[in-house]
């Protein structure tokens, strides 16, 4: 299917997301869409996917004008999109999600659902089983399962938001197979990303935004990345060599021996479905960043609710700043200085609806009645000190998934004593994950703790202190940095030598 995009154009009050974009793009190919965090690249895919309405514009596939009110009109009309947050329903299983979402005409029953999803499947090389609770699958499992329910409704288009943040190498791998495939079908794929290096290897052609406007027009891939880069960001910018860690100076101080722990783990056992986390004795440091490494589902995100006071172990004892808080809420932890950033940003972190405005009102239990000025001054100063494409009173739901995340960043407050987070650059481009780093760092040399989970080895590499690595339930003792390279690492995550890198002795990061 061709796209022909005219003059579109979309304004959240005075911030003026697209500016009469026009772009075309061919049946039967993968375009990359490239922009720094806030440059209108998941605006511009909401407007083609009905999410969002057009203000002004045209938008024509194959040669015909389509109005996209809603997501079953665009999807109606072929167009299907895959956001950085699938939109699913944990309760239910992988079946029930595809056959619900689905029109009955194409699927009059449940056992044709099973008989498509299984197909589909088989014929993308997909790994999601039929009766799999969508709770327990991977972010990339559920990325697949919204492919072939988008496919099953017979998308056309099919346009991804970000899609390989947060999932695993080997998943990044099975997806790009699955789109070429798709590709080769006659299927239209819009591939929305900041990394130049996934741009290159998978698409045929790449057009750049830039502050709602298109900087660069269905450009020939490959493209020289600083051409790209300096499209991006209106001057050049660097970029880490891939499979190298960054050359780029980090404001971060030695870490003294004698802090004293912040967490403290003796022999601790959690189990959440068929995983189980054995006999944990662990210590974490104030001022220490500690990564967690691993497969997705491989166990670093229980031990990040266990911190949390999210879940609660059965057997062992957690201590927080030498008081025993086993067994204790999250509310709990919160009071006493522990903060959790999830990688489903408006799942579990902020509410789509509400503006930064509402969130800082909110955030501030000292007032019986809610002060909105005060709320509105504290908003604008989140927007300047952390770069949010955004006003005041934009709803959270309407920024893009980059400027998502460094609002909920930024609505933090100033002292933490442990920082707990999956994914934390989870879609921010370069510059912007460096400018995060910068601060999260600042507050690890004033004494917080940080533990962060990511599937990105070059960013557990440049910032960790210490890494653990998790490998189907067991765990690592932690190692520091100068013990791993990328290679090591990368060995370790698969199982290769891994029980070199284990130890029972109590082990402190």
């Amino acid at each position: 299917m061709q796209i022909h995009i005219h003059n579109l154009t979309k304004t959240f009050g005075p911030l003026r997301a697209n500016d009469a974009i026009s772009l075309e793009f061919a049946a039967g190919q993968i375009h990359g869409v490239l922009g720094e965090n806030g440059a209108g690249k998941s605006t511009l895919m909401k407007l083609l996917s009905g999410f969002l309405r057009r203000d002004a514009g045209e938008v024509r596939l194959d040669g015909r004008p389509v109005r996209l009110a809603s997501p079953a009109e665009a999807l109606r009309a072929g167009v299907g999109m895959i956001h950085q947050d699938p939109l699913d329903v944990p309760a239910f299983t992988a079946l029930e999600n595809f056959y619900c979402a689905s029109p009955r005409a194409a699927m009059p029953s449940l056992s044709a659902a099973r008989r498509m999803l299984s197909e589909l499947a088989e014929r993308l090389e997909f790994t999601v089983a039929p009766d799999s609770p969508v709770s327990g699958l991977t972010m990339g499992q559920r990325q697949q399962l919204e492919i072939m329910r988008l496919l099953a409704c017979g998308a056309r288009v099919l346009i991804l938001d970000e899609p390989t943040t947060g999932i695993t190498a080997a998943q990044a791998v099975a997806l790009f197979a699955a789109l070429r495939r798709l590709a080769a079908e006659g299927k239209t794929v819009l591939f929305v990303s900041h990394k130049l290096d996934e741009v290159a290897a998978l698409c045929q052609t790449v057009s750049v935004l830039r502050a709602g406007r298109v900087v660069g027009t269905q450009m020939p891939v490959p493209q020289p990345h600083e051409r790209l880069l300096t499209m991006m960001f209106g001057q050049a910018q660097p970029e880490p060599d891939a499979g190298a860690v960054s050359t780029t100076p980090v404001e971060q101080t030695p870490v003294p021996a004698e802090q004293p722990p912040v967490w403290q783990l003796a022999d601790i056992t959690l189990r959440q479905g068929a995983l189980t986390l054995s006999n944990l004795t662990l210590e974490i440091r104030a001022g220490t960043v500690l990564g967690l490494a691993g497969l997705e589902g491989s166990g670093q995100q229980l031990l990040l609710r266990l911190l949390a006071g999210q879940l609660r172990p059965p057997v062992g004892q957690l201590r927080l700043n030498g008081v025993d808080m086993t067994g204790a809420s999250m509310p709990a932890m919160r009071e006493a200085g522990v903060h959790f950033l999830p990688a489903d940003r408006l799942a579990e972190g902020l509410v789509g609806a509400f503006s930064l405005t509402d969130h800082a009102a909110l955030l501030n239990r000292s007032r019986f009645l809610l002060d909105r000025r005060t709320a509105v001054a504290e908003a604008r100063t989140a927007i300047a000190d952390y770069d949010i494409r955004a006003t005041p009173d934009t709803p959270i739901e309407a920024l893009s998934g980059g400027n998502q995340q460094r609002a909920l960043l930024a609505l933090l407050p100033e002292w933490c004593a442990g920082l707990l987070m999956e994914q934390p650059t989870r879609g921010l481009d370069v510059t912007s994950a460096h400018a995060v780093w910068q601060r999260l760092l600042a507050r690890r040399n004033a004494g917080t703790a940080l533990v962060f989970a990511s599937a990105e080895l070059d960013e557990l590499l440049e910032y960790s202190d210490y890494i653990i690595v998790f490998f189907a339930g067991r765990v690592s003792r932690p190692l520091a940095r100068s013990e791993l390279n990328e290679t090591r690492l990368a060995e370790l995550i698969g199982g290769i030598g891994f029980e070199n890198a284990r130890s029972s002795r109590t082990d402190a990061a």
